[in-house]
C-alpha cells in the first residue's frame, strides 16, 4: 500500500515559491505568511525571475522519463523538489502559488467544493458567475503585493484565462500578456524580464490535458513531455543573462486502470447520510446530513476497505493537510474526506460522469501526485 506524502507547508510547498522568489529579487515586501521552517526554499539572487508552471509535471514522473526531457531532468537534483498542497489539484495549487497561502487560508480547497449555505458545488476551474472570486478568495495575492511594492509583475498565459474566476481568485495583479502559442509565451517572457526587479509567470496546461486523456504511461504523454522540455530550454536560451528561470508544477498524476475504479453510485450505502459529494476522483469531499458525520466516516472506511484513507474533516485538519483553516473556509470542506490510495479512483457516474473518461488522475497524497519539481537555471 502506497504511503502518503504530507505537504511541506512553510518549507518547500507551492505556497513557499512566491515568497522565495520575492526574497531572491530583493522585493521590498515579504510574502511569507509565517516564519519559514528550517529547510525552507531559498533561491539564488537575481533581479528578474521567470516562474514557468507546467501543469501535471510531477518530479517522480520527470525522473522516471528523464530520457524524454533531457534539459529539465538535468536540473532535477535531490534538493530540487517540493510538494503540492492538499488536494493535489490544479485549482488549489495555482491559488497556493499565487497567494503564498495554504488551502485552508485561501479557501480554494478542491476541484469542486461546496458553496456554503447551499447544496451545490463550485467548480473552481470553470467557476460560477454568481460566485464572486474576490469574495471567495479575499486575500491580496502575491502578484498584487509585489506589484504594489514596485516589482514589475507579468502573467503570460492563454487568452481564455484572462479574467477567469480562478485567475481573479488566485493570481490577480500585475500585467497580463495574451499567449496561446509557445512563441508568444517565450517572446512575452523575454520582453517582461527587461524590467527590473521583475517576476514573470508562465503557465502551460498541455501536459496535464494529455495525461488526463491518454494517461502518463502513453506515447502521447511522452511526446508532450518532450515538447515541454524543448519549450523550457528554448525559453532559458532566450532569456537575458540577468534573468533566472524557475520551473515548477502543480501536481503529478497516476493512471487509474479499469480494475481500480469504484463507482460510488453502484452501492447506495455510499449515499446514506450524505447530501453532497464533491472533490474529484482521487480526493472526495463528502458533505453529510446533520449528525451523520461519524456514521458516514465509518461506513466509507468499511466500504473502501483500505483503498482510500477516510478521515473526518477535523482529523484531516489535525494532520495538517490543509494548513491552518479559517472559519469561512471550514464549510467548503467535506465533513468527511476520502483520499484514494495507490491508483484507485472514486468515481460518481451520476454526478461526475465525465471523470470516467479520464485515464490519468490526481488529487490524493501519494508521492507521485504530491512531489513536484522546483528547478532553477
Amino acid at each position: 500500500m502506497t504511503n502518503f506524502l504530507e505537504p511541506a507547508y512553510g518549507g518547500r510547498s507551492l505556497a513557499d515559491v512566491l515568497p522565495a522568489v520575492a526574497a531572491a529579487i530583493g522585493a521590498p515586501v515579504s510574502l511569507r505568511a509565517a516564519e519559514a521552517q528550517n529547510g525552507a526554499l531559498v533561491l539564488p539572487e537575481a533581479p528578474a525571475y521567470v516562474v514557468f508552471l507546467v501543469d501535471g509535471l510531477g518530479s517522480d514522473l520527470l525522473a522516471a522519463h528523464a530520457h524524454a526531457a533531457p534539459y529539465l531532468s538535468s536540473l532535477l537534483r535531490p534538493d530540487a523538489t517540493g510538494t503540492a498542497g492538499v488536494p493535489s489539484t490544479t485549482a488549489t495549487s495555482l491559488t497556493s502559488l499565487g497567494t503564498g497561502l495554504t488551502p485552508g487560508a485561501h479557501g480554494v480547497v478542491g476541484f469542486t467544493s461546496r458553496v456554503p449555505g447551499s447544496d451545490r458545488l463550485l467548480n473552481a476551474l470553470f467557476w460560477d458567475k454568481d460566485v464572486d472570486p474576490v469574495q471567495w478568495q479575499p486575500h491580496p495575492t502575491g502578484f498584487q503585493r509585489l506589484a504594489a511594492s514596485g516589482v514589475h509583475v507579468t502573467t503570460v498565459n492563454k487568452r481564455e484565462f484572462r479574467g477567469s474566476g480562478l485567475t481573479v481568485a488566485a493570481q490577480r495583479g500585475g500585467e497580463w500578456v495574451d499567449a496561446d502559442r509557445v512563441g508568444e509565451r517565450v517572446a512575452g517572457a523575454v520582453a517582461a524580464t527587461a524590467l527590473r526587479p521583475s517576476l514573470t509567470y508562465l503557465y502551460d496546461g498541455d501536459l496535464d490535458w494529455t495525461g488526463h486523456r491518454y494517461g502518463v504511461a502513453s506515447a502521447q504523454w511522452l511526446q508532450q513531455l518532450a515538447i515541454i522540455d524543448a519549450e523550457a530550454e528554448q525559453l532559458r536560451d532566450a532569456l537575458p543573462e540577468h534573468a533566472r528561470l524557475m520551473v515548477v508544477a502543480d501536481h503529478g498524476m497516476v493512471d487509474s486502470p479499469p480494475g481500480r475504479r469504484i463507482d460510488l453510485d453502484a452501492d447506495p450505502s455510499y449515499r446514506t447520510g450524505v447530501v453532497l459529494i464533491g472533490g474529484e476522483a482521487r480526493f472526495r469531499h463528502v458533505y453529510c446530513a446533520a449528525g451523520a458525520v461519524a456514521d458516514v466516516a465509518a461506513s466509507w472506511s468499511e466500504l473502501l476497505e483500505g483503498r482510500a484513507l477516510v478521515l473526518t474533516r477535523d482529523e484531516a485538519i489535525a494532520r495538517g493537510w490543509f494548513g491552518d483553516v479559517t472559519a469561512s473556509v471550514l464549510p467548503r470542506m467535506g465533513d468527511v474526506v476520502a483520499a484514494a490510495r495507490d491508483n484507485w479512483g472514486l468515481f460518481s457516474s451520476v454526478d461526475f460522469p465525465y471523470e470516467l473518461r479520464l485515464v490519468g488522475l490526481h488529487g490524493s497524497l501519494t508521492p507521485v501526485e504530491m512531489r513536484i519539481p522546483v528547478l532553477v537555471d
